[in-house]
């Protein structure tokens, strides 16, 4: 993991250049940077053809500082660089094209030309690393707090040691939320628990139910002897008219009793942003606050995956 996100720091670091809370309409850049390079945040626009970049070469990053883990759950931590125009430099550019590949080129192409450039020697720039999990189990995570008090991780409906926001089997049954709830939306109200399956309208949706079908045999329980730990792939009805897995199948009462949980996957996504504080460039353009944006970047999504005790 540390190894990936060396990977990460080192292509945020090469990327970024945005302007967030720009004074200048001519500095609106979008809200998000690359890397490239050694520490060189950059972004560009096309219309005019301008740039902005931040390059950090007076120290490295110690991912032993940034990567603060509390029981697999990374807090956000921060680095701050000073801006002196030695060792650390930003730079607002304006060009006779795009800048396309100019930064992450030891050779930039020739047919791109600086014509303005100015680099501030004062300011700060704070970087900053968050983690954010998620079970991708069809359920927006603010929609997972059972009992509404606006804490996700007291909400753990199987009592398995994962909240609901972090459990891709909200009810510990071997199925998994997703295949529970109403993907396609057809209440049209976004909202996947509203109209999520209760096949024996006890009131309880599918997705945290124990025993789907109320045929007196847990969900987990309705196995063949495959074992294989999932249920929805369990048919044994000689009834061509029944299409259901056992488990949602009420005149199927079959028991194997489960030996296992299914492992457990959770996204990890590191969100990386970068906030610029008291940046002065030579035009005596002053920007007390530039957001600079975030890391724009699909290598900084991973896994983990966690086994549940039996």
């Amino acid at each position: 993991m540390k190894k990936l996100l060396f990977g990460f720091l080192s292509a945020f670091l090469l990327i970024s250049c945005n302007d967030g809370d720009i004074i200048t309409e001519e500095l609106d850049f979008e809200d998000t940077f690359l890397a490239c390079g050694e520490l060189v945040f950059y972004k560009i626009k096309e219309d005019p053809a301008e740039s902005l970049s931040l390059q950090i070469t007076s120290e490295e990053l110690s991912l032993a500082d940034l990567l603060i883990q509390t029981d697999g759950v990374l807090e956000t931590t921060e680095e701050e660089f000073s801006i002196n125009g030695t060792t650390n430099t930003f730079n607002y550019r304006r060009y006779n094209t795009t800048p396309t590949d100019f930064f992450c080129n030891d050779v930039p192409s020739s047919d791109i030309t600086i014509t303005h450039d100015e680099e501030s020697t004062t300011g700060t720039a704070t970087v900053y690393i968050a983690l954010i999990e998620d079970d991708n189990d069809g359920i927006e995570a603010d929609l997972e707090d059972i009992n509404g008090n606006g804490d996700l991780t007291d909400d753990d409906t199987d009592g398995d040691g994962l909240p609901n926001y972090l459990d891709e089997d909200d009810d510990g049954d071997n199925v998994l939320t997703r295949l529970e709830i109403d993907t396609e939306d057809e209440d049209g109200d976004d909202d996947p628990t509203t109209n999520a399956l209760d096949t024996d309208i006890d009131g309880i949706p599918d997705y945290l139910d124990t025993d789907d079908d109320n045929d007196g045999v847990a969900t987990i329980d309705e196995e063949n002897d495959s074992q294989d730990e999932d249920p929805s792939n369990d048919f044994t009805s000689t009834n061509p008219a029944i299409t259901v897995a056992d488990f949602l199948n009420a005149e199927v009462a079959n028991t194997v009793l489960a030996t296992a949980y299914k492992d457990h996957d959770i996204q990890q996504t590191f969100e990386v942003t970068v906030e610029i504080t008291s940046l002065e460039l030579p035009s005596n353009v002053t920007f007390d606050y530039l957001d600079f944006g975030t890391l724009e970047d699909d290598s900084l999504i991973d896994e983990r995956t966690v086994e549940i005790p039996f």
